[in-house]
């Protein structure tokens, strides 16, 4: 059986992802034998696609990119509105790759601060994209 194409927009399915990298990121940061390599990667990730949504939402073009940063700046050069927390985010872009392949080490991520960034900024995405959804 072949799973039929999806017809959402592309921002709701970023959106989507978002959401179950957020869940995961509940679930990991409070067990302590799960390493920062993964909450980091996991907030890091809800992040990059909310971010990605809002764009998408915006018919703005992205590269493919991990870097909080550089989507941080296509928000700002199309003047809209930045996430909670912009100024922080950038505290997770090592979690997107090198952490979690193991060739730095991540110790000393701040649990809790990564999670509420991670809820503000996908709840600022939704709020973003919420007019396109009535559409």
């Amino acid at each position: 059986m072949v799973d039929q194409p999806s017809h959402k927009p592309v921002y709701a399915l970023l959106l989507a992802s978002a959401q179950q990298d957020l869940a995961a990121c509940k679930l990991l940061t409070s067990n302590a034998g799960i390493g920062d390599a993964m909450v980091g990667f996991h907030a890091q990730q809800s992040i990059e696609k909310s971010l990605k949504a809002v764009l998408s939402a915006h018919s703005i073009e992205f590269r493919r990119t991990h870097d909080l940063i550089v989507l941080l700046d296509l928000l700002q050069d199309h003047k809209l509105s930045s996430p909670p927390q912009a100024a922080w985010l950038d505290e997770l872009n090592p979690y997107a790759v090198e952490a979690r392949y193991g060739t730095i080490d991540p110790a000393g991520l701040d649990r809790s601060r990564a999670l509420q960034a991670a809820e503000q900024v996908l709840d600022w995405a939704d709020q973003e994209t919420r007019s396109l959804r009535s559409e």
